[in-house]
């Protein structure tokens, strides 16, 4: 350090005294090897690494065997490089997502395995997916709060540590009964009555915390309901808008556990992974805030049913309500305002119902006939 600064005085002496060189005062920039907030002081102030356009990040998706870190992983390889993109969960891969690009082992109670692969790796963005969902989480809160919370705390410390661009997920789950639902905008009441809701306010909070305090380049969205063909159904509430296409395909029947009016917003997953992408590229001077809401359509069970019976009019629907899946649907949002994500960095919805339904029926009739085809 003292090098440093008696190189400094000596460029600035000789700047200075230069005539007519019209140059400003050298500035010696010093930047920490290692830190962590956990060790910060008081009045430390850190700012995320820039790229130029030229470059490629180097990603790391967490929790990425999950219904949208595969699919995340694809895309994001397509547009960076197949070797920029790295998928780690603490599950074992089938072949097709281990021969696809790289995967490595990571679990985020563990944090110095986790320092350990972004250094190793010189990750740039990273993409927090781990987490438990709404119901899995309600029959294991010591769990969800371990893997949702702790885990966080751990992903936050690292990202700001290394200077990361960070995405976490929320969810709409974040909100709860005393909020306005129909439609739910950006910034009101939040009082969630889920351990998995209580997790994503927190980790809207903190990455928020984490931005102004460190500097962070914190980014959220609060995904609506998700629908994906090629992944089966992980727990989650809204979960009966995938099983009822499994089903319909295998049996012609489904039993629905919520009842037929509980309206909730949904979206179908390449909308959803396109947007994450999107908001992860926005420049940082179009981002008024750093959690959003993006919506694409809003439906209840009976109404999906009676879209898809239209292509399957053999379809047989029945209810039999869960009432635990019930509350949480009852507390949560009817409709996401998201015309500031619309307005920041130009979101726009794909997929409505009719495609939606279109789309996932082209793929298990694509799937049947290369089944037939084998």
């Amino acid at each position: 350090m003292p090098v440093i600064r008696t190189l400094s005085k000596v460029a600035k002496q000789i700047l200075l005294s230069t005539p007519g060189c019209g140059c400003q005062p050298l500035t010696v920039a010093v930047r920490n090897i290692s830190f962590s907030p956990r060790q910060v002081t008081s009045d430390a102030s850190f700012h995320s690494v820039s790229f130029s356009e030229t470059d490629h990040p180097k990603v790391l998706i967490t929790g990425g065997l999950g219904q949208l870190g595969v699919g995340l992983a694809k895309m994001l390889r397509k547009r960076f490089g197949k070797n920029n993109v790295i998928l780690s969960d603490i599950r074992k891969p089938p072949s097709s997502v281990f021969h696809s690009g790289p995967f490595i082992y990571s679990d985020i109670l563990d944090y110095k395995n986790l320092r350990e692969i972004v250094v190793n790796n010189r990750i740039t963005w990273l993409v927090h997916y781990s987490a438990l969902l709404s119901a899995v989480g309600e029959a294991n809160v010591a769990l969800a709060r371990s893997v949702n919370i702790t885990g966080l705390h751990n992903i936050l410390d690292i990202a700001a540590e290394h200077g990361l661009r960070l995405f976490v997920p929320s969810t709409i789950g974040a909100f709860g009964p005393t909020s306005p639902r129909n439609p739910t905008p950006d910034l009101c009441v939040q009082r969630p009555r889920t351990i998995y809701g209580v997790s994503k306010v927190h980790a809207e909070l903190m990455g928020e915390y984490y931005h102004h305090r460190y500097g962070l380049d914190f980014r959220c969205l609060r995904y609506p309901g998700i629908i994906s063909a090629d992944s089966m159904p992980g727990g989650g509430t809204t979960d009966y808008a995938v099983q009822i296409f499994h089903d319909a395909i295998k049996s012609s029947k489904f039993q629905c556990n919520l009842r037929p009016d509980t309206r909730l917003p949904m979206m179908y997953i390449d909308d959803c992974l396109r947007a994450t992408l999107e908001v992860m590229e926005a420049p940082v001077d179009t981002l008024t805030m750093r959690t959003y809401n993006i919506n694409a359509m809003s439906f209840s069970p009976e109404e999906l049913a009676q879209e898809l019976q239209k292509q399957m009019p053999e379809l047989e629907v029945t209810y039999d309500i869960d009432h635990v899946r019930q509350a949480i649907a009852d507390s949560w949002p009817m409709n996401f305002d998201d015309s500031n994500a619309r307005r920041d960095w130009g979101w726009k919805h794909d997929y409505d119902l009719p495609e939606l339904v279109q789309t996932m029926l082209n793929f298990f009739d694509a799937e049947s006939r290369m089944a037939g085809a084998n």
